[in-house]
């Protein structure tokens, strides 16, 4: 199976990214994790992101605030999914980092989760990895199906309340 790169432009976006890191881990998906910054690391971003198929990744998640350019710029190294997470992390309610990954160029795609949905992120690159593995698609499936009998064991409590 592929693993699964997550990368935060700062280790004060851990408590976002820990979301997706256990998500990951619960579908035991081998999950590589760093701190690297678009602006401040460049080259580190470029030399992992070039590189990360032959070093066996099939997807890269990247989670940043304010100006958020490192999913976009991890994208521009890569023909891997890349994931987007926009972290809120400013005065603008992570606004700022949702239109900074979501906005790309022709070309350059990049999938974007809610702000702050790293749960989302880690669920997505299961999907995508779960392309080639059934029995990681089975895992998919049966974890929809617990989800939507605890809504209907939710719906049965309710209704006969009420």
């Amino acid at each position: 199976m592929k693993k699964v790169a997550v990368i935060m432009g700062s280790n004060s976006d851990i408590g976002v990214v820990e979301k997706c890191i256990n998500t990951l881990k619960d579908y035991d998906i081998e999950t590589e994790v760093h701190v690297y910054s678009a602006h401040r690391t460049p080259a580190q971003v470029q030399e992992f992101c070039s590189s990360a198929r032959d070093n066996g990744f099939g997807v890269i998640i990247a989670a940043a605030g304010k100006a958020a350019h490192l999913a976009g710029v991890c994208a521009s190294w890569t023909t891997l999914p890349v994931i987007g997470i926009p972290v809120k992390a400013s005065e603008l309610d992570g606004m700022d980092a949702l239109l900074a990954t979501v906005q790309m160029p022709t070309g350059i795609p990049v999938a974007t989760v809610a702000i702050n949905g790293a749960a989302n992120a880690g669920l997505l690159a299961v999907q995508m990895l779960a392309i080639e593995d059934a029995a990681l698609a089975e895992k998919l499936n049966s974890a929809r199906k617990a989800g939507a009998d605890k809504v209907l064991a939710a719906d049965g409590e309710i209704a006969g309340r009420y």
